[in-house]
């Protein structure tokens, strides 16, 4: 790990999509020796200081597949399969690390991590599409270890809507959770599941916030009020995450920085520093961390990849906060609210 490196938990990226579609014969050897393409592979997550985060499953439109990794594209599309088979990359990972990384299924083993100096990997999964309406695929994936969940991505299925506009617009994109959605979102906090609420439309989110008995999460959401993409949380909803013990990860992606809603990486790091000032103004210090959503996202040419990070915390810096703020948008409200969720 560089000695110039603040140690760092990041609420969303997408390294197993990134393995699934280009590594697939051999994911673990790829992420420790090194990838060409992407945001993350080991050796630039020991040169940046990420040390740990949640590792989306994340099942994407076979037109995607299609476009990205065609010699796939030609097998069965089978959303259930993919799901399982991006599980077990972050299995392997874990199992072929040599103890340099560890699948975390509490709070507790991810301090340990931290204080060891293992990776620490969350399971999560990025809409539930492929799940049933009656949760024994939730309680399966629950004991294979996944410990986060969020509903959606931009397109319906059966638990509700998720965002899906145009720039700009509001999150106010169509109707809340169905009542299988409903009754997910109590079935994830039977389990201690974490829900993630950053790809629910407007009146999701509000179903969500009535009905959850766990802090409000949004793994990689920026502030509305400074890029009008409906992805983007508006201050009342920044607010109830606040009032429910919550956390918002900051997303680095470009089109999610800036106020124009372009994914130019001509972004300056000041953009970040931008969403991290509101969300600190708006929700307090206690509930703003970090969200990258690295390998799914273009992000600012300042910062990069992975490696990068030093450059944010120098920015962060210069801005004005602290080490004890920056300990905290790092990794302390990530431990924070993931030992409360999870209870343990």
């Amino acid at each position: 790990m560089s000695h110039t490196a603040m140690l760092t938990f990041d609420g969303h990226n997408d390294l197993l999509l990134n393995l699934w579609l280009h590594h697939r014969d051999a994911p673990a050897a790829a992420f420790f020796n090194g990838i060409e393409r992407g945001h993350l592979d080991f050796p630039r997550m020991q040169q940046g200081g990420f040390a740990g985060g949640l590792f989306a499953i994340f099942v994407p439109p076979l037109a995607y597949i299609t476009q990205m990794a065609p010699h796939h594209a030609e097998q069965p599309y089978q959303p259930l399969e993919i799901m399982w088979q991006q599980l077990d990359i972050l299995q392997q990972i874990a199992a072929c690390s040599h103890g340099r990384a560890k699948l975390c299924r509490s709070a507790a083993e991810i301090a340990e991590c931290r204080a060891s100096g293992v990776l620490a990997l969350v399971a999560h999964i990025e809409g539930a599409d492929a799940l049933d309406g009656e949760g024994e695929l939730l309680t399966e994936f629950y004991q294979a270890g996944v410990r986060s969940i969020g509903p959606f991505w931009n397109l319906p299925n059966r638990f509700g809507y998720g965002v899906n506009g145009r720039f700009p617009a509001s999150p106010d994109t169509g109707d809340g959770l169905t009542a299988e959605g409903k009754a997910f979102i109590q079935q994830a906090n039977a389990l201690h599941m974490m829900i993630d609420v950053s790809h629910m439309n407007e009146k999701a989110f509000w179903d969500t916030a009535r009905l959850s008995c766990a802090p409000l999460v949004a793994t990689h959401s920026n502030a509305h009020a400074l890029c009008a993409q409906p992805r983007n949380l508006t201050d009342a909803q920044l607010e109830a995450i606040r009032a429910s013990g919550g956390v918002v990860g900051i997303n680095f992606g470009n089109a999610f920085l800036r106020a124009d809603g372009k994914r130019d990486s001509d972004t300056p790091l000041a953009e970040i520093v931008k969403h991290c000032d509101h969300l600190l103004r708006t929700m307090g210090p206690e509930h703003v961390a970090l969200g990258s959503d690295f390998d799914g996202i273009s992000t600012p040419d300042a910062l990069g990849d992975v490696s990068g990070l030093p450059r944010l915390f120098a920015a962060l810096r210069d801005a004005g906060y602290d080490q004890a703020l920056s300990e905290k948008l790092a990794w302390g409200n990530w431990q924070r609210v993931l030992q409360q969720t999870w209870q343990q």
